[in-house]
């Protein structure tokens, strides 16, 4: 098994709009090591969640390629790159991003339900488990209008983890969320991924979010600077 859980090399990506060309990643190399929590600092529009799409095969970039676990995803197809999100990545949105016509508990399952593998019976039982580990075994039954800001990134934070994922991508996971329940959300987002050795790569404008890391970088102009 390979020490590096994430490796990108020469990430480019423009959008174009209209007659306008915008460069946003300018040459990205970053790799991550199996284990490791790494956060990726830089005020808004520096390019940081266009980065976390790439790493996690959201986007295509325009130039350079993402390897996850020793697979790269330039030689993936869609299916096979859906397949991956869904088996080895876990994703934490800034907007919780869960879906209001389903429960705290359909939402956490929904990954594994979307996959193959496990049973329905062994699915709830694990979406029940993780909901009781973030502290909402008693908000199962409710939908997201029902819930807080920091319950609903709980909930997200559970969905994250139904899969087991060896890597996950956290996108300013507190960015909506007071400074108190904040603090609380990353307590728990860095003890659950202990416990399992999960690898976790997490972006955020916040300083304060940012020493949480292990190792921290910055992002700049498109370019990522120790």
């Amino acid at each position: 098994m390979s020490e590096e859980m994430l490796i990108a090399r020469g990430l480019r990506k423009t959008y174009v709009m209209g007659r306008r060309e915008i460069t946003v990643l300018r040459g990205i190399d970053l790799t991550v090591k199996r284990g490791e929590a790494l956060v990726i600092r830089g005020a808004s529009g520096a390019g940081k969640s266009t980065l976390l799409h790439l790493l996690g095969g959201l986007d295509a970039p325009s130039a350079g390629d993402v390897t996850v676990d020793g697979a790269s995803l330039a030689g993936l197809s869609n299916v096979e790159r859906c397949r991956l999100r869904n088996e080895r990545l876990g994703f934490v949105f800034q907007a919780y991003n869960l879906l209001p016509e389903l429960d705290a508990l359909e939402n956490v399952c929904l990954p594994a339900l979307l996959g193959a593998g496990m049973k329905r019976d062994e699915v709830v039982a694990r979406g029940a488990e993780l909901l009781k580990a973030v502290g909402l075994g008693d908000r199962q039954e409710h939908r997201p209008a029902e819930l807080s800001g920091g319950e609903q990134q709980r909930v997200a934070i559970a969905r994250a983890l139904m899969n087991r994922p060896q890597l996950i991508l956290a996108d300013e996971p507190t960015g909506n969320l007071d400074s108190k329940t904040g603090d609380t959300i990353l307590d728990l987002l860095w003890q659950l991924r202990e416990r399992s050795q999960t690898t976790l790569v997490m972006v955020t404008h916040d300083e304060h979010v940012a020493k949480r890391g292990e190792r921290v970088l910055e992002i700049a102009d498109g370019r990522i600077m120790e």
